[in-house]
């Protein structure tokens, strides 16, 4: 039996290299039909160590495909980056803005408005294999000392842990729809940036709903008063 498993185990290595070979062929088929870039891709950012290495060199014809480096962006790997690319395609402008892309991706929620009322924000059930792929990513993140980590610590905190994949995966997407369209180089600014750009935003609402009913906050460290003029 052992002898036979491990038969079996040769075989489907032996299929599986095949189906790489493959697969890098027509990445390289595809690079080179791209326009040619005019700088070589940014440096491979520090990752945790694979225990299965990449099958072959994925960010050199996946950059020069795409004109960006998917890989800069938390959470996706050059397996995940042509995992993706091989769902949504390289041309953005079929959805002319990121709520449309959302929307496709089944990420944005369906609202049911009646009377004026919102009844119901659920997403809707979709078997999207690249928003699979995105909440798969956002699970990831919330390890990360990254913002899209903060983010998605804040959320599963206050709204549970199944809402704030969909939502973190949502913003995910965003990232990498304006990445992919506006060729934009995405740079985390880091947990602690994103803690502390919650808690201004949290703090001018506080101010705004105490100058609104007439009061001012007080800083008791400093002993400053914190008003906010009313809108």
């Amino acid at each position: 039996m052992l002898g036979q498993n491990l038969a079996l185990f040769d075989a489907y290595q032996a299929q599986l290299a095949a189906c790489d070979a493959a697969i890098e062929a027509h990445v390289q088929t595809l690079a080179i039909q791209a326009p040619p870039r005019p700088a070589p891709g940014p440096s491979a950012r520090k990752r945790p160590k694979r225990p299965i290495p990449e099958p072959f060199d994925i960010r050199t014809p996946l950059y020069r495909l795409t004109g960006v480096d998917l890989t800069q962006i938390d959470a996706l790997g050059p397996t995940n980056a042509l995992q993706l690319i091989s769902e949504i395609g390289t041309d953005m402008s079929r959805w002319p803005t990121e709520k449309h892309f959302t929307s496709w991706l089944t990420l944005a929620p369906h609202n049911r408005i009646s009377g004026g009322r919102v009844l119901s924000s659920q997403t809707q059930p979709s078997a999207n294999r690249a928003a699979v792929m995105l909440r798969r990513a956002a699970m990831t993140l919330g390890r990360t000392d990254t913002a899209l980590g903060a983010f998605y610590r804040r959320l599963a905190y206050r709204i549970g842990k199944a809402k704030a994949i969909t939502a973190t995966a949502r913003k995910l997407a965003i990232v990498i729809y304006h990445t992919l369209k506006d060729g934009v180089m995405y740079q985390d600014p880091g947990a602690a940036a994103y803690d502390a750009q919650h808690r201004r935003r949290v703090l001018h609402q506080v101010r705004q709903r105490a100058a609104h009913l007439g009061y001012a906050l007080l800083n008791r460290e400093t002993g400053e008063v914190l008003e906010c003029a009313v809108s």
